[in-house]
């Protein structure tokens, strides 16, 4: 039996357009499970980088048309469909088998809700490459070479017709563990040691928790996390956008960095937003601060040069402040 959350039919999706787009796909997030390793605690709502765990997996499957989550409902930072294997508990094959009912894209993306460091990317190449070959799936593998099925894209028909075959053989899929799928399935493999690492102990969120703050992981996990928290999904430059800060800091003042980059968005919503609207605006802030640098340099050099005029003598008359563009007044009754 499947709840649904949406207010759609089972199998209208959640995403962008239903329709025969080969590119197309679906994703079914397992996010049931004791959590028994865990204390029992709420696995799919333990915070990673801010996140819950649950929401990271969203984010990585963002591009999915129908997007199902097998557990009860909960909120999330994206929109999805919610089922539930009957009874609940009955295992991941029961849970995947129900999971799939809503969908209807040829291809379909199978994920636990436990991978910290899966990212969209990685999703599109274990698409691409089911495409690309005529394997029934392609899954990630562990450092270790163990297989992770749970991190994995399959050809969506396949994954009926065998599940349906194996509830036939054993009276229905309670209790029957992955490898029974796996090993009925032609697979091509991929190794990803970061993207399948999942969290199954405390020292694995620890783990998890320690790796985002390291050198060059930090700044990209932030701005996932905020946008996350904004719900708003828009690639920029953040290089362009930090740049743009600095300048503001050292031609303008310090606190002008912060007030510049918020001014900066506001200006590329109004603007209708999207990536060339803010850089756009960064750029006409960019060039303001450089106008500011300019002036306060050569007003130092001003300064430095009157000091050192003789005494009693005329100091030079500083040219007329006059924005390069601008044009002598030819008016009849100018002075």
């Amino acid at each position: 039996m499947t709840a649904f959350e949406t207010s759609g039919e089972p199998g209208a999706g959640t995403g962008p357009g239903q329709g025969s787009d080969p590119a197309a796909y679906d994703a079914v997030v397992l996010a049931g499970g004791a959590a028994r390793r865990l204390g029992g605690a709420d696995k799919p709502g333990v915070r990673v980088g801010g996140r819950a765990l649950l929401d990271r997996v969203l984010a990585a499957c963002g591009g999915a048309r129908t997007t199902v989550v097998v557990a009860a409902p909960r909120p999330t930072a994206r929109p999805v469909t919610w089922a539930r294997e009957d009874p609940p508990g009955g295992g991941p094959l029961a849970a995947l088998a129900a999971g799939l009912r809503p969908t209807t894209a040829e291809h379909v993306v199978v994920l636990s809700a436990d991978l910290p460091f899966l990212r969209e990317r990685t999703v599109g190449r274990l698409l691409g490459t089911l495409r690309a070959g005529g394997a029934d799936g392609v899954l990630l593998t562990d450092p270790d070479g163990r297989d992770q099925p749970l991190v994995a894209a399959y050809r969506t028909r396949r994954l009926h017709e065998t599940l349906a075959r194996l509830a036939g053989r054993h009276g229905g899929l309670d209790g029957l563990p992955l490898r029974r799928l796996i090993a009925e399935l032609d697979l091509t493999r991929i190794s990803d040691p970061v993207a399948s690492f999942d969290c199954d102990t405390w020292d694995d969120i620890a783990t998890a928790r320690a790796r985002i703050r390291e050198h060059g992981h930090v700044l990209d996990e932030w701005i996932s996390a905020v946008k996350d928290e904004l719900g708003i999904d828009l690639d920029v430059d953040p290089r362009g956008l930090l740049d743009l800060a600095r300048d503001a800091a050292h031609g303008v003042d310090r606190p002008a960095a912060p007030l510049t980059t918020f001014l900066v968005g506001y200006a590329a919503a109004r603007a209708g937003g999207g990536p060339e609207a803010v850089a756009e605006a960064a750029r006409k802030a960019a060039a303001l601060a450089a106008r500011w640098a300019e002036e306060s340099a050569a007003s130092t050099e001003q300064g430095a040069a009157g000091a050192e005029g003789t005494a009693g003598s005329q100091p030079a008359r500083p040219q007329a402040d006059v924005a390069p563009d601008a044009t002598p007044d030819t008016r009849p009754d100018a002075g």
